[in-house]
This record gives C-alpha cells, sequence and structure tokens, in this order.
C-alpha cells in the first residue's frame, strides 16, 4: 500500500494514511463526532507520540491502557474522546493481533469477494455495516482494492463519481462536495424526524 491520500489535508498524516494500512484503519475508527480532517491525522499523531514512524498494533495492543488514554489525551487532543478511543484503538489492534497477527492488510489481502470484504470489515471492533461499507469504498476507490462485488458490497458508498464519504475525498475540492453531501443529508433526516 502506497498511494497518496487526502484525507487529513495535511502532508504528513495523509502520507502515513497511504502507505500504513493500520493508520488507514485507525482513521477510520477515529472518525465519528469529529471533523474528518481531525480523524484522520489522528493516527499520524498517535505514531509521533510513541515516537515512532508508523503505527503497530502489537505494540498498541501491549501499552499500559492508561498510559495509552494519557498518550491520546495530550494536547492537541486526538478525538474529542480521547479516553474512550483510546479502548476503541487498543481494542481494534488486539482483534488484529488475535486474528491477523497484527497485520492490518491481511483484513483485506487475497479477499475473493466484496461481501467477504464487508464481513471481515463488520468484524472489527468498532466497525459497523456503514463504518464497513465507507472503508470498503476507500480501498476500492483509492486503495486499488477491488475484490469482485466490491461497489455493490460498499452500497451507495461505493458508486462513481458520488461524494458521499472519506471514500470520495481526492483533495479540497472533493472535501468540499462531501461536506454538503452531509450536511443536506443531516438536514433531510432532521426534517423526516420532525415530520416535515
Amino acid at each position: 500500500m502506497d498511494v497518496t491520500l487526502h484525507l487529513a489535508q495535511d502532508p504528513e498524516a495523509d502520507e502515513l494514511l497511504g502507505r500504513s494500512p493500520l493508520a488507514a484503519l485507525v482513521g477510520m475508527l477515529l472518525d465519528q463526532q469529529v471533523p474528518m480532517e481531525w480523524a484522520f491525522k489522528g493516527p499520524s499523531s498517535i505514531a509521533r507520540r510513541m515516537g515512532a514512524e508508523d503505527l503497530d498494533a502489537h505494540d498498541i495492543a501491549a501499552y499500559d491502557p492508561d498510559a495509552f488514554a494519557a498518550l491520546l489525551s495530550e494536547k492537541p487532543a486526538v478525538h474529542r474522546y480521547p479516553g474512550s478511543m483510546a479502548g476503541r484503538v487498543q481494542q481494534l489492534c488486539r482483534y488484529l493481533v488475535d486474528t491477523y497477527d497484527g497485520d492490518a492488510e491481511a483484513v483485506w489481502r487475497g479477499v475473493d469477494s466484496g461481501k467477504e470484504l464487508l464481513k471481515r470489515l463488520q468484524e472489527l471492533p468498532g466497525f459497523g455495516k456503514q463504518k464497513a461499507q465507507i472503508f470498503l469504498a476507500l480501498l476500492g476507490k483509492q486503495l486499488g482494492v477491488r475484490p469482485e462485488g466490491w461497489r455493490e458490497a460498499a452500497g451507495a458508498y461505493g458508486e462513481a463519481d458520488s461524494f458521499r464519504s472519506v471514500a470520495d475525498i481526492t483533495g479540497p475540492e472533493s472535501l468540499t462536495k462531501v461536506r454538503a453531501y452531509k450536511q443536506e443529508a443531516k438536514a433531510a433526516a432532521k426534517a423526516k424526524a420532525s415530520g416535515d
């Protein structure tokens, strides 16, 4: 895996996301209740604070939980909820160590179908169906991981030329389009909930 991503809108953080499968997974895990760029800058901040150039699932899984939470809480915090997200990142890394010997790329390496890949992604701690579909779309659209049926398995997020999620962000212009889509979707959901 060695591509140029533009999810954090920060060259150093994006470089790590483009070469590190674990960083990409951790960024996706952090992508909730904070701006996308903040979430995807998180893996770079964690690596730097651990004194490393990349994330290592074994190291994170074995880290003292209180110390790891403190690491994510340092200013500027890695997430709005650094303590709970530290626990989730460690849970994800423990799962990767137990299931894939710490090799995050093994989650998708050699998978034959989009359906199987979606199943594997949904088995990851912290990855519900929507998050798994978005990450599957990111793998297919930007990271060249395209097992048969990947677009269908990714649902609407797999559609070509759409601007629904991080899978569609390739620079500032597409980020603006994704933000606009999310705001429209949120407004529509709010209107529906209030019975308009």
